[in-house]
């Protein structure tokens, strides 16, 4: 075992096609990779994954893991972040790094657990959708993305972003949890 993960063995990822740790959690990622590709359309190209994204609280820093990204007309559209557990804790975090991964705010935000999801309106935060079914699709997404600014993230903003996910990703987080990377000072 390693961390609080059960190691089943391996399993090909469904983007990129490198052999990673079978466990439960990258099991429920990878049925919401294919989910992104067999039924929303999305291109493998269109979708990245594992993104990092550096949070930072005072001096203290860490690495957080961004699940997906889905990049259209070179801009990122939506992303998704999966965690286990309850969806209602996972808004905040999740809003802060679409305010900090991109210099501008990505307009799509998806919580899961990889049985439920809620999209939010990256913007106002507010749910637009309930469900891993309202996920948008690669036409809504491109219709939803269509009329908005990709306003640009000021620099005080992000620092207190940095801060917020920095709480709920790195404070928060388990002892044991490996999928977190703590620098320390930065």
């Amino acid at each position: 075992m390693s961390g609080h993960h059960l190691i089943l063995g391996e399993l090909a990822d469904v983007i990129t096609g490198v052999m990673l740790q079978d466990t439960h959690d990258e099991r429920y990622r990878q049925g919401i990779a294919a989910l992104l590709v067999n039924e929303k359309g999305f291109v493998r190209d269109e979708i990245k994954s594992r993104l990092q994204l550096t949070a930072k609280a005072d001096e203290k820093c860490a690495i957080i893991k961004i699940d997906f990204g889905i990049i259209l007309d070179n801009k990122m559209c939506m992303m998704i972040k999966y965690g286990p557990g309850s969806l209602v804790t996972r808004h905040r975090p999740a809003l802060a790094a679409s305010r900090m991964l991109v210099s501008y705010q990505i307009p799509v935000v998806v919580v899961t657990n990889g049985v439920e999801a809620e999209i939010l309106d990256g913007s106002s935060g507010k749910i637009m959708a309930r469900g891993l079914d309202a996920i948008p699709d690669r036409k809504l997404l491109e219709k939803l993305v269509a009329e908005r600014t990709f306003s640009l993230i000021q620099p005080g903003r992000v620092a207190k972003e940095s801060r917020i996910i920095y709480a709920y990703e790195v404070d928060g987080s388990c002892p044991c949890d490996d999928t977190i990377c703590k620098i320390g000072e930065c």
